[in-house]
């Protein structure tokens, strides 16, 4: 879901912009240029939101908000609402640093204000979560246990890893769910004075933008969920569904670089050399420059993960595999691209805790489904973000308050649904489960590769743009290729 990888696209120099100008909780927001050369016209503000609503002793939040006034205000529709993934994406990363600078989506600038938003505890809004990078990811630790000491091991450690993060971030910790932020975006419509909003979210913003629509039907114009979850799905066959869909991501890449000249592994089993890689990485045998240290294992396999969301990331990652299996092996490119070392891994850790709680109670359940997972995906299995999830919040003591669930939307204007057929982390059959749950939704049907439509599909971009403009979904049965 990216929690950073569509984010990081165009986040990953969103540490260089400034704070916004702070805005009170009665008031509009308080806009003021934070200009960057790819967006000469951005202007940022904050907003307030409170940290729980039903207990307003605790304080407020500040959301950081950055606009894009649309290019031709004599035509303007609205406001557009944009959140890239995650969980732990910036939206204001995502506006001022040229998310929607694609030729392709030029109308959306003309026609729309462009509303990018940092979710309450991610990137400038305040209280940031805030977690210690080497207690959250402890690379000794085995994150497959399948025995009662390597499980009680995995559950001290993400306690440890829970109280680091709570004695940093504060009360936010407790309600940094998806439940919270979807009323944020209605605290974040009334304050901008819109009556109404459009909605242009990838990945984990598939699921914030499906629970919005589902509590405010009435409040929305038009809505995109790109790279679709089904937050009904129970865990377990969440994790093997996209267990199995990276798996199908790392087979057709394989299959693409034996076969192209442009792959620096071309004419070799890459699936092979990638499980030779791993073997050795699990024997403390891929030294990484990067780390300064042996990569691991699940560190090589996240890292292959993070080149598999664009298709034009292929020629890089048969590189970067190449040189991680290569006579002096270095696996610097892979491990630059895992995201246990990413600066949102604590706000992806804290908020997936409450939105994908683990199901496991102990060696014998976790380690039935880890077989499983084996099975689902026998080159891929040590990496995929369910699990991730899964292990990671396994012991975590903040008590999850958006467990999965059905949560119909019913009286919401036709919302457009987009999934992939080769979508390394949202598989197809979230997609059209979520299309299901939607009273009057469309889907369309990538069958390219890389995940979002967004970022990989000029098909898709053209039918996003084209609905969201004119508010009529595509044609029923619509596929891109």
């Amino acid at each position: 879901m990216d929690m950073r990888r569509v984010a990081a696209v165009v986040v990953a120099v969103v540490v260089m912009a400034a704070v916004p100008a702070v805005a009170s909780a009665s008031s509009a927001p308080v806009w003021r240029s934070c200009a960057t050369q790819r967006e000469p016209s951005a202007e940022c503000a904050t907003v307030a939101v409170p940290i729980d609503r039903a207990r307003p002793e605790l304080g407020s939040a500040q959301l950081a908000l950055a606009r894009l006034p649309a290019l031709d205000p004599g035509r303007r529709i609205g406001a557009l609402l944009v959140n890239p993934g995650g969980p732990g994406g910036s939206g204001v990363g995502f506006a001022q640093f040229g998310g929607l600078a694609s030729p392709d989506l030029a109308l959306l600038r003309q026609r729309f204000d462009v509303v990018g938003f940092d979710p309450r505890g991610d990137w400038y809004s305040t209280p940031r979560i805030t977690c210690d990078a080497a207690t959250l990811f402890d690379p000794a630790l085995d994150r497959f246990p399948s025995t009662r000491p390597g499980f009680d091991a995995l559950v001290a450690h993400n306690r440890k890893a829970a109280a680091d993060c709570l004695a940093r971030t504060g009360p936010l910790l407790a309600h940094a769910d998806t439940q919270s932020a979807a009323e944020d975006i209605e605290t974040i419509r009334v304050a901008l004075g819109e009556p109404k909003i459009s909605w242009l979210g990838l990945s984990y913003g598939t699921e914030l933008g499906a629970i919005y629509a589902a509590k405010h039907p009435g409040r929305v114009r038009a809505m995109v969920l790109d790279g679709a979850i089904d937050h009904a799905r129970p865990m377990p066959q969440a994790i093997l569904e996209e267990a199995a869909a990276t798996e199908d991501a790392l087979v057709r890449f394989a299959a693409w670089c034996r076969g192209s000249a442009g792959c620096a592994l071309h004419g070799q089993d890459v699936l092979r050399f990638y499980d030779d890689v791993v073997a050795r990485a699990a024997r403390g045998g891929i030294w990484s420059s990067e780390l300064g240290r042996p990569a691991t294992a699940d560190e090589v396999s996240a890292g292959v993960y993070g080149h598999l969301y664009l298709k034009d990331d292929w020629p890089a990652l048969g590189k970067d595999l190449a040189a991680a299996g290569g006579e002096f092996p270095d696996a610097r490119g892979l491990t630059e691209r895992n995201q246990f070392r990413s600066p949102i891994y604590g706000a992806y850790r804290a908020i997936g805790c409450h939105d994908f709680p683990s199901p496991f109670t102990g060696p014998a359940d976790m380690g039935f489904l880890a077989g499983l997972l084996r099975a689902a995906a026998p080159h891929s299995w040590r990496y995929s973000e369910y699990w991730d999830f899964a292990s990671g919040c396994t012991g975590w003591p903040v008590p999850a308050k958006n467990p999965p669930r059905p949560q119909p939307v019913r009286g919401a204007p036709p919302i457009l649904v987009v999934g992939g057929a080769h979508d390394p982390a949202t598989p197809l059959a979230w997609a059209r489960g979520l299309a299901a749950s939607i009273e009057g939704a469309a889907l369309l049907t990538r069958t390219d590769d890389g995940h979002t439509g967004l970022f990989n599909s000029a098909c898709a971009r053209a039918a996003e743009v084209a609905y969201l403009v004119s508010g009529v979904v595509p044609r029923r049965g619509a596929v891109c290729g």
